[in-house]
């Protein structure tokens, strides 16, 4: 009796110490594992298809638990973590490291949210780190290409449906930039896709927009081209991916990726190199100026209407030319360590209680030295600074910022910025251009009729990292000057955008 209890002990002491293994290994991921394990992720999509690639831009109605801030219905800080993981996921896993072919957003001001109706600027940022991994060459005047860590994002109005409220028409009409619409008005978005179906250009067509969009233009597709896909039924999560691949014989299949991220929480920290710090009014940057106007003084008036308690901060959008002539309506690689850091570089600087910058749905047609794109980078140089402080990105979208030029001065942009007392007792950080900035001011110096006209100078288009500042007092009187930088070298950031 006692040798066959030892020899019954020993055997459920084997039979323990098994199933402990077995539990290790099944805490490894081994296929001995218990629960059937993940399925693999699919392979890379086949260049010689037409790949239809639809990334799910987050909004208030369809996100991920702390990703979108619900009182800005924009990114939160592991909102935009998770934008610069997807990036590589994309390129490597989804695209095979294969150059993009093309890239389109939603247009923010389709889809207004909130009582502040901010525009949805969320599915340009999920997308912006992607593009930066892409190429664009351009080339001018017979010259030999020049090519930078950039790609166009075409994210403007079709010609074909009605404007949102309070946006001002296009200055210049670029039917080859539309992006998608949350409307869909005319059923734009699926002319667009159908478009480039019909085409039939293999390739990398990438579409960032939210779920209610996305849902819709895979259904409409399916049922137009008849491909009998069984596509998802329901919102699943931002870390899916799903492909439409188009076979050149026409036929098509659904690949669906997860990229299984998990986002920390808190504000992304840039890899190495450190960015270096620069001093300002430098001979790289601008040289110090400062203008004042008082009412009363030197035959000044005060204009009717004018502001109070206000200032604005005017920066430049990001680095964005390999060479003078080069655009691509984004900012490069450079451009995103700027962008990235803006928040570091303005920390105990300035205070703003609102974000502002260019509608993004502004089209370039390209010219010699630039491609056909939607002018995106002023609004992606701000945004970031928007989500580290908890605040919405709104978008002067009433303005028609390149139908105003040197000559007549840009009254428009200065009467909403400096007018009506939208802004009075504000503090606002604008992204613009920077061509754009010296008219601006200046239509609100001249606007007091003072006898010595002291205009502010030209921008040098060499300077990302002044900062202009416009103060209206209690009564409206006004200084200007531009004795603040951000503090970011520009020269010693690499041309290629942080990895992450």
């Amino acid at each position: 009796m006692h040798l066959n209890r030892c020899l019954t002990e020993k055997r459920m002491t084997g039979v323990i110490v098994a199933l402990m293994a077995l539990t290790l290994l099944a805490g490894c991921g081994s296929s001995f594992s218990p629960k059937s394990s993940e399925p693999p992720t699919p392979a890379s999509l086949n260049a010689d298809n037409l790949n239809l690639i639809f990334v799910v831009s987050e909004d208030l109605a369809y996100q991920a638990s702390g990703d979108v801030n619900p009182s800005t219905a924009n990114l939160t800080n592991q909102g935009l973590q998770r934008s610069l993981l997807m990036a590589p996921f994309l390129q490597q896993q989804v695209l095979g490291m294969q150059n993009v072919t093309g890239i389109y957003a939603l247009e923010p001001m389709t889809h207004l949210q909130t009582a502040g109706k901010y525009p949805d600027i969320v599915a340009l940022e999920t997308i912006q780190q992607f593009a930066m991994l892409n190429q664009t060459s351009a080339s001018y005047q017979g010259s030999g290409p020049v090519t930078a860590n950039s790609y166009p994002i075409f994210a403007s109005y079709s010609l074909e449906a009605a404007l949102p409220p309070d946006v001002a028409p296009p200055a210049v009409l670029c039917a080859a930039c539309q992006g998608l619409d949350f409307r869909d008005q005319h059923d734009d978005n699926e002319v667009l896709v159908s478009g480039i179906v019909k085409a039939n250009a293999p390739g990398f067509y990438v579409f960032s927009a939210p779920w209610e969009t996305v849902s819709a233009v895979m259904a409409n597709l399916n049922q137009r081209e008849g491909y009998n896909l069984t596509l998802p039924a329901s919102y699943i999560s931002p870390n899916y991916i799903y492909a439409i691949s188009i076979a050149p014989s026409g036929s098509a299949s659904l690949v669906t990726y997860d990229s299984h991220i998990t986002p920390p929480a808190t504000y992304p920290v840039l890899p190495p190199p450190p960015l270096v710090s620069t001093a300002c009014n430098t001979p790289q940057t601008q040289t110090f100026f400062s203008r004042a106007v008082t009412g009363g003084q030197d035959g000044a008036v005060i204009p009717a209407g004018t502001n109070t308690n206000e200032t604005v901060y005017f920066v430049r959008h990001a680095e964005a030319h390999p060479t003078s002539w080069w655009d691509d309506g984004n900012y490069i690689g450079a451009g995103q360590w700027r962008a990235l850091d803006l928040p570091n570089a303005l920390r105990d600087k300035i205070q703003p209680t609102q974000v502002y910058s260019i509608d993004p749905a502004v089209g370039n047609p390209g010219e010699d030295g630039s491609v056909a794109s939607s002018y995106v980078r002023p609004s992606l140089t701000v945004e970031p600074y928007a989500i580290a402080n908890n605040l919405p990105l709104n978008l002067a979208a009433s303005v028609p910022v390149f139908a105003q030029n040197q000559q007549p001065l840009s009254t428009l942009a200065s009467a909403f910025f400096f007018t009506g007392g939208t802004f009075s007792n504000q503090t606002i950080l604008v992204g613009w251009e920077h061509d754009h900035i010296p008219p601006t001011v200046n239509a609100l110096l001249t606007s007091y009729h003072a006898n010595d006209q002291q205009l502010a100078p030209k921008w040098p288009d060499t300077d990302y990292d002044t900062i202009w500042t416009v103060k209206l007092d209690a009564v409206g009187n006004v200084t200007v000057n531009n004795g603040m930088c951000e503090g970011i070298d520009s020269g010693t950031l690499p041309k290629t955008p942080p990895q992450f």
